[in-house]
């Protein structure tokens, strides 16, 4: 059977493959082209086996919101560049919404969810595996629940994304207080979270600073220095002690929640490729072997 451009054009807008592998495919299947599709879907699997090794530390975050609850998650890619690829941002966003809509619990949970295009989320991942020729991984998700409100933001970079629970308020201040988690990074909530291990270690530390001068007033001022240097350095840690970035009085955020008689009972807060070792190349380095073969 003749394979003609039209052939290989409708394969290649079916599958995503390159025009040369799409034409390849059809000439072994003597061009039927359910066979090729089969057949480069194939090729795609295992070209995506062969890519899980290698280090896919850069992505994107998003989220899929619902009544009552939302969905974070992080999808890896090798590089920026494919990062912010039109493809890899939709793929990114779909499977954000199949999160949602399969009420996913973790990725593997996740990986059988289905698209909207009917394919699931793996397959999906091989499918864009083979069309953008990196490693992809869709590594975390996480989840706010609330009979409150949900708040929730991801940064212009797609890089940052946050999720916040809160009871009162108002949908306005919890995306602000996204935003605000998304700048601030705080690693706790309220001084409660802090753990009684972190503060007994900064008090060694800050006793260990001080003069022997100091060291020598009587115990219950010592103790007064000592807890005023403490409270600053919790309210620098917890997301209640900050100073709001969005409030011109500057008043701290557990001020504005109050205010607003709102609650905030939890954050979630993902970055792309936090944990992960990246891998530098020293690409004229290796130019400069491949030439002394």
């Amino acid at each position: 059977m003749e394979i003609t451009a039209s052939l290989v054009k409708e394969l290649r807008e079916r599958t995503g493959a390159g025009m040369m592998e799409c034409k390849k495919a059809l000439t072994e299947s003597n061009g039927d082209i359910n066979a090729a599709a089969e057949a480069l879907r194939k090729s795609g699997a295992a070209k995506a086996d062969k890519k899980a090794d290698r280090v896919a530390a850069e992505g994107r975050v998003a989220i899929a919101q619902g009544t009552g609850s939302a969905v974070l998650v992080e999808v890896n890619s090798e590089t920026d560049f494919v990062a912010n690829d039109v493809n890899f941002k939709a793929f990114v966003d779909a499977v954000a919404a199949a999160a949602l809509a399969a009420g996913a619990a973790d990725v593997e949970a996740l990986k059988t969810a289905k698209l909207a295009s009917g394919e699931t989320v793996e397959e999906a991942r091989a499918t864009a595996i083979q069309k953008l020729g990196e490693n992809i991984q869709v590594r975390r998700l996480a989840w706010a629940k609330s009979a409150g409100t949900v708040g929730a933001y991801v940064h212009t970079n797609g890089k940052i994304g946050v999720l916040v629970e809160m009871t009162g308020g108002s949908a306005e201040l919890a995306n602000g207080l996204a935003m605000h988690i998304a700048a601030m990074n705080p690693p706790y909530n309220k001084p409660a979270d802090v753990p009684a291990d972190f503060v007994a270690k900064e008090k060694e530390i800050e006793l260990a600073k001080m003069s022997e001068k100091d060291k020598a007033k009587p115990a219950e001022i010592l103790e007064k220095i000592i807890s005023g240097k403490i409270n600053k350095i919790v309210s620098e840690v917890t997301l209640y002690g900050q100073e709001y970035v969005l409030d011109g009085d500057k008043r701290t955020v557990e001020a504005v929640a109050k205010a607003a008689g709102a609650d905030v009972t939890g954050f979630q807060r993902l970055v792309v490729g936090e944990g992960i070792e990246k891998v530098v190349e020293d690409y004229a380095a290796e130019v400069a072997k491949a030439m002394q073969v």
